[in-house]
């Protein structure tokens, strides 16, 4: 009887066509399987999404690592040649970053300004994928000239073309009267970010004359080949570099961020797992209700020479197949969820006139996605599995059926 408890599994997929319970139980525990796998697949997307866009896009627009000297950095030529000649350094641009104040009639807002210089920032950087080259360029005229992020501009209700005016405090003394500039705004930058609220950009030499050494830069801010590394290559500099020198790397200013991405991916993914294992385990419920419905057919079969193992085999297949559609369905609607997830996000903001995620509370204003093969292979294949696990206690239950007192009552 070896091709027989196959033929006969897939027949009993429709065997509780004749009962209404069982028909309704098998249902449920399907829809249960299809609802906890396709959130599973498409929650571990989205935090796969964030993931990325945390390493390259926010990552893309602050620095990766950066060296500073007390005091500023007088030649930072020198600095940038000699960090270079580190193979996990791929490039470095010097930059200005102050913290002050934004105004522009009666608004106010807190500003982080950064001086760059217009061609090795696009080396370091995804700037020129948020603005125009040559609005990029333009900084290096003569005349003060910015760039805000759109976050920052909404707040102070300012256009390109207006000035507005920044104050940077001397942090060095804090008596002495905070510097102050005006600038024409150029341009605006909209990464849907965080960064958008408060990023601001100007030439390396108007940022360098706010600061509390003119004429000299901050630091010099790397890009490497493997942002990992970052810890490491930034130790590495320090000691070739010598006295005076610090670093700092992304890890102490966005490592918190990141850990708590992968913390909530793993707490999500956790909590749907258990979603897709009560799910995969109501399929107990539903096959022994079929082994209740179909004792005579299992008694029949056992005076017909079926032995125990073949009836436990006609219920595995059972449970597998049942398994099998609700994950297969789970896991098309979850990628179809995972793809349209921020364009249905969106369409919600439209229809309830709210904003779910603020760039001034969370660090995107979109729900990215990532669907990974490895992610869909490991759900798929463990919703199977417990579907099958949960199939065998139904199937032993209805190996131990005794012919002639189940058909006593037939």
């Amino acid at each position: 009887m070896s091709g027989i408890p196959l033929f006969i599994g897939l027949r009993y997929t429709n065997a509780g066509k004749k009962n209404q319970l069982v028909s309704f139980l098998s249902i449920i525990s399907t829809l249960g399987l299809i609802v906890g796998v396709s959130l599973l697949v498409a929650v571990l997307s989205i935090m796969n999404g964030f993931d990325r866009e945390l390493r390259e896009k926010i990552l893309g627009l602050v620095p990766q690592a950066a060296i500073y000297q007390h005091g500023g950095i007088d030649d930072w030529q020198f600095v940038r040649e000699k960090v270079l000649r580190d193979e996990a350094i791929t490039a470095a641009a010097p930059f200005v970053q102050l913290s002050g104040l934004s105004r522009y009639k009666s608004n106010t807002s807190s500003v982080l300004l950064y001086g760059i210089d217009s061609q090795l920032e696009k080396e370091v950087s995804l700037i020129e994928e948020y603005i125009d080259p040559q609005l990029l360029d333009s900084l290096d005229s003569d005349s003060p000239r910015i760039l805000l992020g759109q976050g920052l501009a909404n707040k102070l209700d300012v256009v390109v073309g207006e000035k507005i005016m920044l104050l940077i405090p001397n942090m060095q003394n804090t008596r002495a009267a905070p510097k102050l500039q005006y600038f024409e705004v150029v341009g605006l930058l909209q990464s849907n970010t965080e960064l958008d609220t408060r990023l601001a950009l100007t030439s390396l030499t108007q940022a360098s004359a706010l600061s509390e050494y003119p004429g000299r830069v901050s630091g010099v801010r790397l890009t490497l080949k493997d942002i990992f590394s970052a810890p490491n290559v930034v130790y590495s500099q320090m000691l070739q570099l010598g006295a005076g020198f610090y670093g700092n790397n992304w890890t102490r200013t966005h490592g918190n961020l990141y850990h708590a991405i992968h913390m909530s991916r793993n707490l999500v993914g956790l909590l749907m797992g258990l979603i897709v294992a009560i799910a995969a385990f109501n399929v107990v419920s539903t096959l022994v209700m079929v082994v209740i419905e179909k004792k005579g057919d299992i008694a029949i079969l056992r005076t017909m020479g079926a032995s125990s193992s073949d009836i436990v085999k006609i219920f595995l297949v059972l449970g597998s197949v049942i398994g099998f559609i609700g994950t297969a369905l789970g896991v098309g609607f979850g990628v179809l969820l995972a793809v349209t997830a921020q364009d249905l996000m969106h369409w919600l903001e439209l229809q309830l006139g709210i904003q779910f995620l603020k760039s001034d509370v969370y660090p995107l204003t979109y729900l990215p996605s990532e669907i990974l093969l490895s992610d869909i292979v490991t759900v798929g294949l463990t919703a199977m599995a417990l579907s099958f696990l949960a199939a065998i206690y139904p199937a032993w239950k209805a190996s131990r059926v005794q012919p002639a007192e189940a058909l006593r009552y037939e």
